[in-house]
């Protein structure tokens, strides 16, 4: 009996240490140490077909060093990102501009990644909202 007691306590103890490590953080974005942006997601809402449409990516330097922002690139050639291109000073604010075509109908999720100088791994913004037909 004391056996089976002490198989069980075994056990348990495991299963409460596996759930332990489980309940680590997510890994964190690098260049959310350097940057903070307002929205990592922006919604445009609805647009007509070849309406094109421009959203801003707001963001601040939280760090105490400047950042740069070396390239933008986008998942798809209709949308096209601009960005501030001097250094952002500590507590300034920069901004990547996605500049989206419109020339696809129903909802629409395109991603823009931004390469911050000093970072390995992008920064990941999403632009969605939904593109319908002018023909009323």
């Amino acid at each position: 009996m004391k056996m089976k007691k002490f198989i069980l306590s075994l056990f348990a103890s495991m299963l409460l240490a596996t759930a332990l490590w489980a309940q680590t953080a997510p890994a964190q974005n690098p260049a959310d140490t350097k940057v903070k942006f307002a929205k990592e997601t922006v919604d445009f809402g609805k647009t007509e077909l070849n309406k094109p449409v421009s959203v801003d990516f707001e963001f601040t330097n939280i760090s105490k060093e400047p950042v740069l922002i070396e390239a933008a690139r986008a998942s798809c050639g209709c949308t096209t990102p601009k960005w501030t291109q001097e250094p952002i000073l500590p507590g300034k604010k920069g901004k990547v501009t996605a500049n989206y075509s419109a020339n696809g109908l129903g909802q629409q999720n395109k991603t823009i990644w931004v390469k911050f100088r000093g970072v390995d791994q992008d920064k990941e913004l999403h632009l969605t909202g939904t593109v319908g037909s002018n023909n009323k």
